[in-house]
This record gives structure tokens, sequence and C-alpha cells, in this order.
């Protein structure tokens, strides 16, 4: 075999280059004809994120997270949920053509739409005028004007507000009908006296965007009537415990339930909310401690703060997660015995109906409530400059926010939310939201059949297939 460099001449090899034994010799590269005929002509600098097309692995968002990284020296912080494509609601779709479903205006009288929530062990329970609550949200994270829409729309709409992480404000209880009062890890604002002025108590355990995870508030959100409500110092970068401090297993766990119904003389339903992370174990242990519904929150739930990386990486979507509660509830012959409410990115009625189809007895809406009262995603909300006076505490932006006119915005989605429903479920043949069911759906992807164990169809892909009523 003969070597060749660049100055080299190729010949073909004969018998004795084939078979003799040669030794050889090393020819040196001289480099004077190492150059292109039509070189590459010199052009301005182009991004990897448009040079490389569809390729989306050096994005905008990769480089400009290293650079901020880069710059600040820590984790980011952000408010929202996952960005991520994940599996979700969308990726399963109804068996029957629903284009034309919903178009008889007396649709919501044929519908039964109204159910009790929080009677399993006697209390008096949620009495909703269809399954959809509002999820919880704290004063802190959001304004006070943000809080009085929310409760203000939650009874406009015949459904249930939750005061979310910090406290109960007099004037939210006075707007609400229905207010659940949330308690944390840190009992932040918590009290007996709101505890009796509640209708539903709810021990949180974590949310799906930080399970595991306490709740972060800027000091710059921690005002002189905020820390008043929460019991803490103004202006002081808060930071919640992420576990209860006299919780640390089921038994623990039951003992705090049975306080808290002494202290309300088992009138109030207690619930807990949970992150979606180890669902299976945590379904099973909600159960045996004898709460009367599960708050259950996926990945693609959003929240006021939290790292980055954990809001994209450590929960389990919303999708799986409701998939896992039930798996465990019928693995112990308890399937129907824990009513479950899902939250976590459900975007519209037609979420709602597919999750309630799916095995959730109601849903629980957030974002899309406070983009209804005219959040624009902004991503300030860990920040507290929240253009629209939604996610602040800064008194000059929340002047922007209009209470009344945003709450009756967000009531104007929950009935819109009433009506795909009822749309669905009149589409559907049947009579009540209750007898939406499994056999009603297909997934249009194969994450999504292989995490719900749904026929796998994607010719349901079809968007004029479902049902967008408005």
């Amino acid at each position: 075999m003969q070597s060749l460099g660049s100055d080299a001449m190729q010949v073909e090899p004969t018998a004795e280059d084939l078979t003799g034994i040669r030794t050889f010799s090393k020819i040196v590269n001289a480099g004077t004809k190492l150059r292109y005929k039509n070189p590459e002509p010199q052009r301005r600098n182009i991004p990897f994120f448009t040079f490389s097309g569809t390729s989306d692995y050096w994005n905008e968002k990769v480089q400009e997270d290293i650079y901020i990284k880069s710059q600040m020296g820590r984790y980011r912080i952000r408010g929202y949920g996952a960005a991520r494509p994940l599996p979700h609601l969308t990726d399963i779709a109804f068996k029957k053509d629903l284009s034309q479903a919903g178009q008889d205006p007396d649709l919501l009288k044929r519908v039964e739409m109204r159910m009790t929530l929080g009677d399993k062990h006697g209390a008096r329970p949620l009495d909703l005028s269809m399954p959809v609550m509002i999820a919880p949200m704290s004063f802190g994270a959001l304004s006070r004007s943000a809080k009085l829409s929310l409760a203000i729309a939650s009874r406009l709409s015949g459904t249930a507000e939750n005061t979310g992480e910090g406290g109960m404000m007099d004037r939210q209880r006075e707007a609400a009908d229905q207010l659940i009062f949330q308690c944390l890890a840190g009992r932040l604002g918590w009290n007996v006296h709101d505890m009796q002025r509640a209708n539903g108590l709810e021990i949180y355990i974590s949310q799906g965007a930080k399970p595991g995870l306490g709740g972060q508030l800027m000091a710059k959100k921690v005002t002189r009537e905020l820390a008043a409500i929460r019991g803490i110092p103004e202006g002081i970068d808060l930071r919640s415990p992420s576990r209860h401090p006299d919780v640390l297993g089921a038994d623990d766990l039951v003992i705090k339930v049975e306080e808290f119904r002494e202290a309300t003389g088992h009138r109030i339903p207690v619930s807990i909310k949970l992150g979606a992370g180890r669902v299976r174990d945590d379904i099973k242990i909600a159960l045996k401690d004898k709460f009367d519904y599960v708050e259950l929150d996926g990945l693609q739930g959003s929240t006021g703060a939290a790292g980055a990386e954990v809001l994209e990486h450590v929960g389990i979507p919303t999708l799986a997660a409701i998939q896992e509660a039930l798996d465990a509830l019928a693995e112990i012959g308890a399937t129907g015995q824990l009513p479950i409410v899902l939250m976590g990115g459900i975007k519209d009625g037609v979420d709602a109906a597919k999750a309630l189809a799916l095995g959730a007895d109601a849903v629980a809406v957030g974002t899309s409530a406070i983009i209804a009262g005219g959040c624009i995603a902004c991503m300030q909300c860990h920040i507290g400059n929240c253009v629209v006076g939604i996610a602040t505490q800064d008194p000059e932006h929340e002047k922007r926010y209009n209470t009344p006119a945003e709450a009756v915005h967000i009531h104007h989605f929950l009935e819109a939310m009433r009506w795909q429903i009822a749309a669905i479920t009149d589409g559907l043949g049947y009579s009540d939201v209750k007898q939406l069911c499994r056999d009603d759906l297909v997934a249009t992807t194969p994450e999504a059949a292989k995490i719900t164990g749904l026929e796998y169809a994607p010719q349901f892909r079809d968007p004029n297939l479902q049902l967008r009523a408005s």
C-alpha cells in the first residue's frame, strides 16, 4: 500500500505491493497545496438557531439560560410552569365527532352539572354548580385586587375559591360564597378563627410546579399588610419550609386531620393538595388518613416563583398524575372511594371534560383563570413588577387592575368552561357530566397511549373532530 501526501501521485499497486513485505516510510506533508478551489465566502455571523434549521439543541432559550446564569452565578427563578413539550390532555381526544355539538341554546337545561364535594366523612360538602374550582393561589404571589377578582368570580359562577398560602383576607372571605383555607408547612397566617369561618380546609404537601419544596416570595412582595396577615417581618425574602414540622409520616398526618376536624366541629371538609411526584404512594396515604378529597397538581401547574430546573424537570405530567392516582386506588380495591380534583395546565372546558372522562371528579383552574383576568404572561411573577397589577404588591402597579371588570371576565371564562363541558357531555349522548368515561377517549400520541392505556388512534389528531365551543 502506497502512503499518499498532498503532493504524492497515486499509482496502481503491483503484485509485489500486495503480496510482498514492504516497509513504510513517512512522507511529510509540505502543505503547499492545501487550498480549496472555491473557498467559502466571508459573510456575517449566523446564529446557530437559524443556521441549524429545525434543530433546537442550542436554541435561543438554551443560550439565554447559559448567559443569564453566567451573569448571576446562581440558578434562575421564575413563575408559571413547565415550558418544554410534555404529554398532556391535548394528546387525548374524544372518539365521537363533536364538531356539531353545543348548538342548542337550551343545552344547559338538559345536562346535570351540579356536584357536591367533601362529604366523605360526614362534613358539610362544597356545593359546586359545576365540577370546576379555582386553584390555590396566594395573596402574596397575587395582589389583593387579583385575589378579590377570583373570589367574586367564584361566587358569580357558583363554585369555590382557595386562599392558597399565607392566610385569609377579610374582603376575600366576604367576596367568596365558598372559600377553602389552605395550611402550609410554615403555618403562615394559619389560625383557628379563620379555620372556623372557612368552607373547607386544605393541607398543602406540595404542588406540581415544585413538588417537595415550599413557596418562595421575594422581599419586594412582603408588604406591611402581607406581613401582618402572615405573621412575619416586613420586607424579607420568604422561603416556606418544605415539610410540616409536626408531620413526619402518614400516622402524624392522620392526627393533624383529626385536629382540624375537632377544631371545626367536624363541619368542614378536610382535603390535601399533592404535587405529582410519588403519586401511587401519596394517594394511598391520603385514603388511609381519611381526607375528604385530594387536589392533585401535575407538572404543568404554575407557581409564582420557583427554580427553573425544578419547574421543568422535577414533577410528572398532569396526564401521568391522574392515571397513577387511579391505578393506585385500583391496586388496593378502592376505585371511586377518594374524590380527585385534577389541576395542572387545565386551559379550558375541553381539557376539563377529558380529565373528567379519564376519572377525575372535578378540576381546578389557576393560570387560565388569571389569564382570563388580564394576565399577559410577561414572566415577572416572582419579581413583583407585573405590569397589569396581578402578580405584584406594588401599589402603583396594582392601580392598573380593575377588580370588578376582571372578576366579570373570569366569570365569563368559567361560564365558557361550563358550556364546553355541557356541550361535550350532551354531544356524547349523556345527560349528566358524571357519565363521562374512558370509553369516550382515545390517545393521539404513542406517549399518551402508553401513559393512559387508551387506544392509540392518531387519526383523531384532526382538530375539526374536537369541540371548540365559545
